[in-house]
């Protein structure tokens, strides 16, 4: 509970200044304030300001909006595609659909993740909807792979059996009693995928393939921050740590949800 109700914290504070940003920020990130350049943080800009003089806590909180609008799109993309395609998979294990989505998952996985996100925004053009199809085409087999192996172990169950007596079919079972029972893992995975999400959308802005200015970005305030730690290192620190705490407070949250959501886990370790 401990790891839950920390992350859940984490991520509420991100979420909500992420949400508190679409109408207010302390300043307007597209205003550009030369003679404020690189200042330090005071009271008037708690985080200090950038290269163009705006106030980092600002951008910080549009770029919030900007991470979890793309990770929990891309999270939605996945499972949307890949939990119906790994209970197909599983409900017709041994067969030719078995066979064509597995072995397209392992052609996906073949590929580092951030490859094929950079190879896609590459091919279409550098922006936030692009980063998001990249993101989450990665999501579909790690959602597909998930949904099979844990469907798999319940269509042996008596419950399962006494369905297919009562002559059902199999995308009724699969939704009726298969799919409910491996929703716990499926959140506790799409909160793992969350994290990954934000980091993979930091990844592609820092290399200029995700949101485009003047949309904040976390990943694109770090690449123009590469050359100025050594003068101003709160202009990189800050969007870093705000990366940071953001990912750690998911990957608490989805551990604490794992240990409730399954109590036998935490009795084992």
């Amino acid at each position: 509970m401990r790891n839950l109700t920390f992350g859940l914290i984490l991520t509420t504070i991100f979420a909500l200044g992420a949400l508190v940003s679409f109408v207010w920020t302390p300043y307007d990130v597209t205003v550009l304030e030369i003679a404020n350049k690189l200042k330090p943080p005071t009271g008037a800009h708690w985080f200090g300001t950038d290269h163009f003089g705006r106030d980092i806590f600002s951008m910080i909180m549009v770029g919030a909006r900007t991470s979890i609008a793309v990770a929990i799109v891309a999270v939605v993309i996945g499972m949307g595609l890949g939990v119906p395609l790994g209970l197909a998979a599983a409900a017709r294990k041994g067969s030719l659909l078995d066979e064509v989505i597995m072995r397209g998952n392992d052609l996906i996985f073949a590929f580092p993740s951030l490859l094929i996100a950079i190879l896609i925004t590459a091919i279409f053009g550098p922006s936030a909807v692009n980063a998001i199809i990249a993101i989450g085409i990665f999501n579909i087999p790690v959602f597909a792979r998930l949904t099979r192996g844990a469907a798999l172990s319940l269509w042996t169950r008596d419950y399962v059996l006494a369905a297919r007596v009562a002559g059902k079919g199999a995308t009724r079972i699969s939704v009726e009693h298969i799919l409910p029972n491996v929703a716990n893992l499926l959140i506790v995975q799409g909160t793992i995928q969350f994290s990954l999400g934000i980091l993979a959308e930091a990844a592609l802005s820092y290399v200029g393939l995700g949101a485009q200015p003047p949309t904040p970005s976390w990943g694109r305030m770090l690449a123009d921050a590469q050359t100025l730690i050594a003068l101003a290192p709160h202009v990189a620190l800050f969007p870093g740590f705000a990366i940071l705490l953001t990912v750690l407070g998911l990957n608490l949250a989805g551990d604490g949800l794992r240990d409730v959501l399954d109590p036998k886990l935490r009795v084992l370790r």
